[in-house]
């Protein structure tokens, strides 16, 4: 009888180890283009005893000569009276073109992190999209900013996460869904 469950036990993980693919394959660049809208939440290390801040999001990932352009907008509502909240609204735009190394962009308007600007960079990894942007403070701190962007059956899942000089800051998780063609 033990022989007999050990082969069925064996069967039954040769057929659960069949049927899960091998690694995924990176997604083409061309399946992040559209237009995608939704929303989602912030959260940061105090969210405990302030709560989290609910945000929409507004994102068009194109293509640009040899890579893409993406810019992205992101509604904050947060104090004030409830039933009429602060709003804020930011936007931001960059284009990235193909590196020598596979799946991996840089940004074409990159500025000394030094000097006050933003390196920034992109690369694909399976069905996601990330954006990194390095920022250094004027007391020589970084602030990394990371734009994790999943192509799901149902639109586009999003991560935000920002870290400055190793300290996590904020993360803002949403879902959009994509407009148009």
């Amino acid at each position: 009888m033990l022989g007999i469950k050990k082969a069925i036990s064996g069967i039954c993980f040769l057929i659960v180890a069949g049927s899960v693919p091998a690694t995924a394959q990176d997604l083409p660049l061309a399946a992040f283009f559209g237009t995608f809208k939704g929303g989602g939440v912030a959260e940061n290390r105090d969210s405990i005893y302030f709560g989290v801040t609910v945000r929409d999001f507004d994102v068009s990932i194109q293509p640009a000569e040899n890579g893409f352009r993406v810019d992205w907008a992101t509604i904050i509502r947060r104090g004030g009276d409830p039933n009429n909240p602060k709003v804020k609204r930011k936007s931001q735009s960059a284009t990235f073109q193909l590196t020598d190394k596979p799946g991996v962009y840089r940004a074409v308007d990159l500025a000394d992190p030094l000097l006050g600007g933003k390196y920034a960079w992109a690369r694909i990894e399976k069905q996601t999209l990330y954006v990194y942007a390095l920022l250094i403070s004027d007391d020589g701190k970084y602030d990394m900013q990371i734009y994790e962007r999943t192509i799901k059956p149902s639109g586009m899942d999003f991560i935000f996460s920002r870290v400055r000089d190793g300290e996590p800051v904020r993360k803002v998780k949403g879902k959009l869904i994509k407009y148009g063609d």
